[in-house]
């Protein structure tokens, strides 16, 4: 790699839009703020649409952000209409600044615990984990076989969401069930948000003034997905999220934590087919299928205008918050901090002050003037006294992904 290659692409792509970030490494280390050597970002959605949309923002130059829309494709219309928006700026993926190109995998497996440079058997490796994330592996391969054709001569990386989680101890990862059954379908724990679980974890050690080696940390990285995580001196040790992301808290629109026979019950009494029970409990359920709505602020909104369904909602997410809350103090012994992070718990104040209210005999409390400010920075919102720190830290998925590929690639 070129001594000047310090650029990395960043593609997560999902099975109908591409989001993509391109950074330049040899910014995002001296300094704090989330823009620290992001040159642009962007998002393609509704690819094999008519009404297709692409918004790019010029970063590096201070540009408006630019939009267009009409029909893209597919996959390889999608990164060729983002390669040219890049030329156009004069950060075009032919640059020799570029040293890799870094994928967001969803599903690992056991077998990636780390960061890969991909070829062929890591691709047929993915590949034959699309069983278990049937909604999302597809669509990572898509987007590692398009940019592979747009610039075979770079190295392209695989960031799994599961490999943080990989260092679970076998009795935290397995579930109750016959062995050689789980052994052959592949069934187990794995946990997923991993970057984000990284990043946020070791963030909030640096918060504290300490290695990651030395805290231990609850992360409760709530988006419409969420899932939380029981964090040992740098290692997962525990994670919400299952064989698939519907285990765990209430979110959106997934159901978290059920009954399992509560499927069998569904299939013999309601008369319902696999297809509409996992459609069920992945898109009907969670915050809209209790009360129509998984936007917090407009939950938040209807409870301050007396609706009770809504109520009802934000209690039980509220109550399987604490549940864990609980749980993964117990699992780790001493909890050192409690952070919050993606879209609910960076800015739904409400949320983090009712998850901590009542846990004061555990140490942990939130300061209401702390926990209102907004602000993109990490930061404490617990009292100077509590004995446990309760942090609010902005993910940065993208920046994860981008120094672990350039970690890897730079080796």
């Amino acid at each position: 790699m070129s001594a000047t290659a310090t650029r990395v692409l960043v593609l997560n792509s999902g099975s109908s839009s591409v989001k993509y970030q391109l950074l330049d490494m040899s910014d995002t280390e001296s300094k704090s703020g989330s823009a620290a050597g992001r040159l642009a970002v962007g998002l393609v959605e509704r690819i094999g649409e008519e009404t297709s949309r692409l918004a790019h923002t010029p970063l590096a130059t201070g540009g408006a952000k630019r939009e267009t829309e009409g029909p893209i494709a597919d996959h390889e219309a999608a990164l060729k209409a983002v390669a040219a928006e890049l030329t156009a700026d004069g950060l075009g993926l032919d640059s020799p600044e570029l040293a890799a190109i870094g994928h967001r995998v969803v599903h690992g497996g056991l077998k990636f615990t780390a960061p890969t440079v991909i070829d062929e058997a890591v691709l047929e490796e993915i590949e034959r984990l699309v069983p278990v994330a049937p909604l999302h592996n597809p669509a990572n391969i898509t987007g590692i076989r398009t940019a592979q054709a747009l610039r075979p001569d770079l190295p392209q990386v695989a960031v799994f969401d599961t490999a943080f989680h990989t260092t679970m101890p076998e009795y935290a990862a397995r579930y109750a069930i016959d062995v050689e059954t789980a052994d052959a379908h592949r069934i187990r724990r794995y946990g997923f948000h991993g970057t984000s679980h990284a990043y946020v974890s070791r963030k909030t050690a640096e918060l504290l003034g300490k290695a990651p080696e030395e805290v231990n940390v609850i992360v409760l990285h709530l988006g419409n997905g969420a899932s939380a995580s029981a964090v040992a001196g740098g290692r997962c040790v525990d994670t919400s999220m299952g064989l698939t992301p519907l285990e765990g808290l209430v979110m959106g629109t997934r159901s978290g934590d059920i009954d399992p026979a509560v499927t069998f019950h569904l299939k013999r009494v309601a008369g319902m087919d696999e297809d509409e029970v996992d459609v069920l409990l992945n898109k009907k359920s969670g915050l809209i299928g209790l009360c129509g709505d998984n936007d917090m602020r407009e939950i938040r909104r209807r409870i301050d205008e007396g609706d009770e369904r809504a109520r009802l909602a934000f209690d039980i997410y509220i109550h399987r918050l604490k549940k864990y809350i609980g749980a993964y103090s117990a699992v780790l012994g001493k909890v050192d901090a409690v952070a919050f992070t993606a879209g609910v718990g960076e800015n739904a104040a409400p949320v983090r002050e009712a998850a901590i209210a009542g846990l004061e005999e555990m140490g942990m409390a939130v300061d209401a003037a702390r926990n209102a400010v907004r602000s993109d920075e990490p930061r404490l919102i617990s009292p100077d006294y509590a004995r446990v720190a309760v942090a609010v830290v902005p993910t940065d998925e993208e920046l994860e992904i981008a120094q672990q590929t350039y970690a890897l690639v730079n080796a």
